[in-house]
Formats: C-alpha cells, structure tokens, sequence
C-alpha cells in the first residue's frame, strides 16, 4: 500500500543557503552550538554526545515542547487540503550539529502508516563552523 503522504525532513547550514525545495524552514541557531566545545566540534549531531548536548538545553526541550503540537497541526492540515508531500528544513550555522540533531528527533513524531518519510542532511559532510 503506498503512502498517502511524504515528508522530508532536511537539516543544512545557512552559511551554504536557504534548500529551495523546503516548505517549512526552521531556525535553531539558539540552541547550544557544539561547535564551541574542541571534543564535539568534528562530530556531528549524528553522534549520541552532540545530540545530547543539543537537545538536552532548556531551550531545546521547551522547543519540543512547543513545536510538536504545531507540526501535528501542520501535517494534518496539509493532509486535509489534499497535499501530497511537505518539506520541513531545520538549519543552523554549519548544518553539522544542531540541525542534525533536531532533525533526527523529529524523525519518530511523524511514525505512521499513512506517512513516508525521508531525511536528508544536506551539508553534514561540510567543513564546520560557527
């Protein structure tokens, strides 16, 4: 049975440019930069410690605490009005840390038969910076 809906969730730096193709583009440059601490700076938010280090802040849990309901909204709205497909873009500086993580978080919220999902993290393998 094919699915009904396709979301992409992308992550990608904002140094490298705004993804064209993105519906919905999300700024998370306030949440702690991993960039700052030596030991993380060359990982990515791929990595358990980045991740954790990012969305484990008070900024990022009251984040996911806001944005849930509003991305259940959203999906079930572009649903009803009989889109096929959204693009949810979520940038940082660099597109290696805080993004990726976020993005990787997201993921399970949109579990669902009547939903395909893609991820994409466009600039992860770029040279990191601030």
């Amino acid at each position: 049975m094919k699915k009904q809906f396709q979301i992409t969730l992308s992550s990608f730096g904002f140094k490298y440019g705004l993804p064209a193709e993105a519906t919905l583009v999300w700024d998370v440059r306030f949440l702690a930069n991993p960039y700052w601490v030596e030991e993380m700076r060359p990982r990515t938010g791929l990595d358990g410690e980045v991740a954790a280090y990012v969305l484990q802040s008070p900024a990022a849990i009251e984040f996911f605490r806001l944005i849930k309901p509003l991305l259940a909204f959203v999906v079930q709205e572009n649903i009803s009005a009989g889109k096929t497909e959204m693009w949810l873009a979520v940038g940082c500086t660099g597109g290696q840390h805080r993004s990726v993580a976020v993005v990787e978080s997201l993921r399970p919220l949109f579990a669902s038969e009547e939903i395909d999902i893609s991820v994409l993290h466009r600039d992860i393998k770029r040279s990191s910076a601030a």
